[in-house]
């Protein structure tokens, strides 16, 4: 699976927290002997050998050569595939020196184990049943979020709402095809009771995919974040904005033009969505080549913007000369405002937004547009919500709604059964392949590989 090793059968190991000195690393192995290989190294094998699953054990790793200790640690034992990945598996907690911790993986390197590749452990966990594919994408949906509202949603599917919620709809398209495959099977003398088309069952299991479908886009804002661009001409105000929404002085204020060179970028969450916001060159005519490639710059990160914020100089501009950045306001992704307003003469553009950013004036009504534009309207997703931000997830439910949709066309024309049974396997397919049922190993490499190392 893209160039990495996974095979089952091998025991494996990877630091399950941060590169980096701490007072503590974790190094998660597992496969089938680990334990039994580590009585080789540890200062006490027989409590080892005698420890229930589940329990801790402290005592030294040793080195294979002169018996000499490499570190104190504590052993976290999980037996008879009780662990994470469904196998046996041991978590080493040992100091966070990373010297100490690239001696540790020399020692289990010597006793025949071997680094886990990208997404592994998670791999095996799918593998032996202890998740199922929702659960296994959560995983790295957790590890990835940005926003503590993300996390939230990430682990509300990966503790299986998402699965469940799925596999009720497979059982409402198992129920029509049932009803389907007894007309098939036996003539209509043999047949007891109702066996019309089950038009009503297989119009909820369309809905409820629906349902989960529109909740794509928010999730996905909630998962991955927005980019927010600060653009306008120099001297507008755009550095003193970016600080407030950073509430920080993140940002080098001043009067000279030209200040900012290039852009600067930080994060923020606004309303729990994780926001990467970039103050950058101001938009103007200049000879100066070291600001030509800022502006440059600018109008590329303009291009890959999910919002734009167009700062005009309330004191400097009026609804003629703003005429200059039209491209700009007929943007649909584009906030025009009106900054200085505590200074200003002129009267705010129309359709414009208020605001000084220096005394954080206006900022308030500013902000809500914000955050009303980046989830087009749609509502503050709940914390217990199922929400799905995966676009194979999207692409998976819509081959399930398009099977269903032609299944119901089908049977409204009358078509002989058969055909239409065969969408609606589609649509069971495309159900399996959401949680992993039926999923091919080319889905699983694009998913797995994807993780981090030690999951």
């Amino acid at each position: 699976m893209n160039g990495y090793s996974y095979d089952t059968k091998d025991m494996i190991y990877a630091l399950a927290t941060p590169w980096g000195t701490s007072a503590i690393a974790v190094i998660r192995i597992s496969g089938a002997g680990c334990i039994e290989a580590l009585k080789e190294v540890f200062s006490r094998p027989e409590a080892l050998a005698k420890c229930s699953s589940h329990t801790l054990v402290h005592g030294q790793l040793l080195n294979r050569q002169t018996s000499t200790p490499i570190d104190e640690v504590l052993l976290s034992i999980f037996k008879d595939g009780r662990g994470f990945t469904g196998e046996e598996s041991v978590e080493i907690s040992c100091h966070g020196s990373m010297a100490g911790v690239e001696s540790i993986f020399k020692l289990l390197t010597s006793l025949h184990m071997r680094s886990a590749a990208p997404g592994e452990f998670t791999f095996r966990a799918f593998m032996h049943g202890k998740m199922d594919l929702t659960r296994a994408e959560a995983v790295m949906e957790i590890v990835s979020s940005q926003s503590e509202l993300g996390h939230s949603l990430a682990l509300e599917r990966l503790e299986g709402h998402l699965f469940t919620l799925i596999e009720e709809i497979k059982q409402l398209v198992l129920h029509a095809m049932s009803v389907i495959e007894v007309q098939l099977d036996y003539a209509e003398d043999e047949i007891s009771g109702n066996v019309d088309f089950p038009f009503d069952t297989v119009e909820r299991a369309r809905g409820r995919i629906e349902t989960l479908l529109a909740t794509y886009a928010v999730g996905k804002l909630y998962g991955e974040g927005a980019k927010v661009v600060l653009a306008g001409s120099t001297n507008a105000g755009k550095s003193t904005l970016f600080n407030l929404l950073l509430r920080e002085d993140r940002s080098i204020v001043s009067d000279v033009h030209g200040t900012t060179r290039d852009f600067i970028e930080s994060k923020t969450v606004l309303d729990g969505i994780p926001v990467r916001i970039y103050d950058t060159a101001g938009l103007r005519d200049s000879d100066d080549m070291v600001e030509m490639e800022g502006i440059r710059r600018t109008r590329r990160l303009i291009d890959d913007a999910d919002l734009i914020l167009l700062l005009l100089d309330g004191t400097e501009h009026d609804s003629e000369s703003a005429v200059r950045y039209g491209n700009l306001m007929d943007d649909t992704r584009c906030i025009v405002v009106w900054n200085k307003t505590d200074l200003a003469t002129n009267p705010p553009l129309e359709g414009s937004f208020p605001l000084s950013a220096k005394r954080g004036e206006g900022f308030a009504r500013l902000r809500d547009e914000m955050v009303s534009r980046l989830r087009k309207d749609a509502r503050r997703p709940g914390v217990q919500d199922v929400v799905i931000e995966s676009a194979r997830q999207r692409d998976e439910l819509i081959r399930a709604k398009s099977a269903l949709t032609e299944a119901v066309l089908l049977a409204n024309q009358e078509v002989p059964l058969d055909i239409v049974a065969v969408e609606l396997g589609e649509a069971l397919e495309a159900l399996g392949s959401l949680t992993g049922e039926v999923a091919s190993s080319d889905i699983l490499e694009k998913i797995f590989s994807g993780f981090c190392v030690g999951k």
